[in-house]
């Protein structure tokens, strides 16, 4: 939508992409509804339409907020690809259990943003690409990474006490195959 929109001669705009993933961040997100939002942001509720078009579109800009925030900035390479994906296994466990229900949500089956999810789908087979899998084998260990660690950070929490992140996610990467076999 528009991000140069103006409330009048000289004036910076109430509402941004920003200002509605910084809203929409504050408070959970599981039961976020589009006039709490817009509560949140001293706006109506139609000026919000006029940025998101549904609480879907919320939840995309929220995805692409987090994918940028839980993405490594380095490449992965052969010598450091098992590293660089725990390092955004740790990112997505800070910054999605930060914010209440987000990880529930990512957890559950849901349409996914397709920018951002492919974001983070491509760079993870390129670290599985790295530590030499081939390319079926690369996205057979994203399909289990990436499941693996949403659900975990989905159920965390509930239930019956789960085995540390750090044990988890190093074990699921130790039995993840490396090389083309």
């Amino acid at each position: 939508m528009n991000s140069t929109k103006k409330n009048g001669p000289g004036r910076p705009p109430r509402l941004s992409r920003e200002r509605i993933v910084h809203a929409a961040l504050q408070g959970g997100v599981a039961t976020l509804t589009m006039r709490e939002l817009a509560a949140r942001l001293g706006v109506s509720h139609s000026s919000l339409y006029r940025w998101v078009p549904d609480r879907d579109g919320v939840l995309d800009l929220v995805s692409e907020a987090m994918v940028e925030r839980v993405l490594p900035e380095d490449e992965p390479g052969p010598d450091t690809w098992r590293d660089w994906l725990e390092r955004l296994a740790w990112a997505m466990h800070d910054e999605f259990l930060a914010v209440p229900g987000y990880a529930a949500h990512v957890a559950r089956p849901h349409r996914h943003h397709l920018e951002s999810f492919g974001r983070l789908h491509d760079r993870a087979v390129a670290a599985f690409l790295a530590g030499g899998a081939g390319e079926e084998q690369a996205e057979r260990n994203w399909a289990v990474f990436g499941l693996g660690v949403v659900r975990w950070l989905g159920a965390a929490g509930d239930g019956p006490e789960e085995p540390p992140f750090g044990f988890y996610v190093d074990t699921l990467l130790r039995g993840l195959p490396d090389r083309r076999s």
